[in-house]
């Protein structure tokens, strides 16, 4: 077998030192599969295998840490030897900075940097060479995996996020939620499902389930390109067009993916992403199930709701403060007795914007903002189902609003740490008669989603304005969790 030559492990007090050594490993190991992997192309059957191994972040520590009892990141919750498998560190060097700098200031000893035991799967190392496929099995002159690694669905799951990753006997613990391969993994699916690169993703991330507001954020954008003062430098559409004047053309998408993605990028990933997940809850698991190994700080969901009381008008507000699960597909991962709380740094800044944006304070709020239960459900057309049953259920669980997806976003960022939000608008009150129907839903439309969208942009410059020990609150930690956001 064959592996790169490689520095052995090195110990840092310098967390920009210790990432630059990060990079060096990675990214000798997977030129080194790369320049193989070339070859075997060419030349056909190798006659040994070729192997390269993720690097590793280790730290030990003897005592337990006095630190701020306030934080909720950057520390190990107990003596002993934690680490984790890094991928890509130049995509997360400001992330992996962070995070190690926090570890040496709160446990005063130096992070080690080495070669893990975790192979770089093939199609992971050549992922970013242009001029590098790596063909199908049985497609090669010679059987693949015999010569390379490739990606090992047994090892790339989410047990640590989960609640579930038990520790081998000598073995260390986790120091971050996901591991490379898993974060590999992620970051593949991100391209092929919003058709832009993950590098481009930026901290405060909007799911909305309309196409509606893909043409409001565009316009939203360029004025902010048009306005030297705003901070934001570009606007990045599908096929990763980026533009960073107001007047600059896009072209067309001639083949839309299946979850479009535009970023309105500012200095330190501190811009905003909009994804269109469409309808359903599978697409928002989907979505953000990836998304979130790029650890952002927040994500809201901005999208339409059925109003479920008489009270409400089309066009109103649904802020989530609680959600009734009914979508499903989380129930492996997080069962339904888990409850999802709000996250009151999360509903201040909806609060407050929807205040900003409506000119309405106080009590005057409550006419055009309702805060409660959203439920989301796995069907459609629940509606024409017998009604007696849903109905109650409904009702006995105080839902003011119901949809496919918050409750299903919600619950991801609870179970990956991310903070997150809702506010919803009423479109249509199909338990009183007014369905959602072609006409009606164009006035709609036109009028509601501009202001809609703003709103929620706004909450992210608001959550953008905290600090980031006040965003990712304890609220959010389990027992034993890990030192690394």
């Amino acid at each position: 077998m064959q592996t790169p030559e490689l520095p052995r492990e090195a110990f840092f007090t310098d967390a920009d030192k210790a990432v630059d050594q990060l990079c060096l490993l990675y990214e000798k190991s997977t030129a080194f599969l790369a320049d193989a992997f070339r070859k075997a192309m060419v030349e056909g059957q190798p006659a040994t295998r070729f192997r390269a191994y993720y690097p590793e972040i280790r730290i030990t520590t003897t005592s337990f840490a006095h630190v701020d009892s306030r934080l909720s990141f950057g520390h190990v919750s107990a003596p002993g030897t934690h680490a984790t498998t890094v991928t890509q560190p130049r995509l997360f060097r400001r992330y992996l900075k962070q995070q190690i700098r926090l570890l040496m200031e709160n446990h005063g000893v130096p992070v080690s940097v080495g070669v893990s035991d975790t192979p770089i799967p093939v199609h992971f190392a050549v992922a970013a060479q242009t001029d590098v496929t790596v063909p199908q099995e049985g497609a090669a002159e010679f059987i693949l995996r015999d010569v390379f690694d490739v990606p090992d669905l047994s090892t790339t799951n989410d047990d640590i996020v989960n609640g579930t990753h038990v520790p081998g006997p000598d073995g260390p613990a986790p120091l971050a939620p996901f591991t490379a391969q898993r974060i590999d993994y992620s970051l593949a699916r991100l391209s092929h499902y919003t058709a832009t690169d993950p590098s481009h993703f930026q901290n405060f991330v909007l799911f909305t389930n309309y196409q509606f507001y893909v043409s409001e954020f565009e316009a939203y954008a360029r004025a902010m390109l048009a306005d030297p003062d705003s901070g934001y430098t570009s606007f990045v559409s599908t096929g990763n067009v980026e533009i960073t004047a107001a007047d600059q053309e896009i072209p067309p998408t001639l083949k839309q993916p299946q979850m479009p993605t535009y970023h309105l990028k500012r200095p330190g990933d501190a811009g905003i992403t909009l994804v269109n997940i469409g309808v359903g809850p599978s697409n928002a698991k989907t979505a953000t199930d990836h998304i979130a190994v790029l650890r952002p700080h927040a994500w809201l969901m901005v999208g339409h709701c059925a109003g479920l009381r008489n009270t409400q008008a089309l066009g109103d507000f649904v802020l989530a403060h609680a959600y009734l699960r009914e979508d499903r597909v989380l129930d492996d991962d997080l069962p339904v007795w888990v409850p999802i709380p709000a996250l009151a740094e999360i509903q201040i800044a909806l609060e407050e914007a929807v205040a900003e944006e409506t000119q309405l304070k106080g009590y005057d709020l409550k006419r055009i903002m309702r805060t409660g239960t959203v439920a989301s459900v796995d069907n459609r057309n629940w509606e024409l189902r017998d009604q007696e049953g849903p109905v109650q259920r409904l009702s006995q669980s105080r839902a003011v609003a119901l949809d496919m997806e918050s409750a299903t976003i919600a619950a991801n960022g609870f179970r990956f740490r991310v903070p997150y939000g809702t506010l919803l608008c009423v479109s249509d009150k199909p338990l009183h008669g007014e369905l959602k129907l072609p006409g009606m839903a164009s006035a709609f439309y036109q009028t509601q989603v501009a202001r809609h969208l703003r709103i929620g942009i706004r909450a992210m410059e608001r959550l953008r304005e905290m600090p980031l020990e006040r965003i990712h609150s304890r609220k959010l930690r389990a027992f034993d969790e890990t030192a690394f956001l």
